[in-house]
């Protein structure tokens, strides 16, 4: 028997959109020194988890927008939630996910990081984004 929702996510895999349709939609919600998980039930959204920002900065990150990782690139971003399935960096304005099993272990959220695959498996490198300027005389 096919589920709705495996329809949904083989349709959607079909005409390229490269986004499975989650049964959960799922966010971030990072403010005051606090890192909420929320889901959304029904035209609400709940929160499932409450734990500490770290460095992450304010803002909400919207996993559920994330589309599924090119292998061949090398992504640049901040690390910002985990979910045993996926990791989800955000890149810019864009949000991508990669395997959890390509890990060997997660990063640290909020730390900038670079993050390729070399042979499946995902290689993690401290990373500044940015050049900021420097002073000189």
């Amino acid at each position: 028997m096919f589920s709705l929702l495996a329809w949904q996510r083989a349709s959607n895999l079909r005409k390229g959109r490269g986004v499975e349709v989650s049964a959960k939609k799922e966010r971030i919600l990072v403010m005051n020194g606090q890192r909420l998980l929320q889901q959304e039930q029904g035209l609400e959204w709940t929160t499932k988890k409450v734990s500490k920002a770290g460095r992450l900065k304010p803002g909400i990150y919207n996993a559920y927008l994330a589309k599924d990782a090119d292998p061949t690139l090398q992504h640049n971003g901040i690390v910002f939630h985990a979910n045993g399935i996926y990791v989800y960096q955000q890149i810019g304005q864009n949000i991508v996910r990669h395997s959890s099993q390509a890990f060997d272990s997660v990063p640290e959220y909020g730390k900038p990081v670079s993050i390729s695959y070399q042979q499946g498996k995902a290689l993690v490198v401290d990373t500044a984004l940015s050049q900021g300027r420097k002073l000189s005389r």
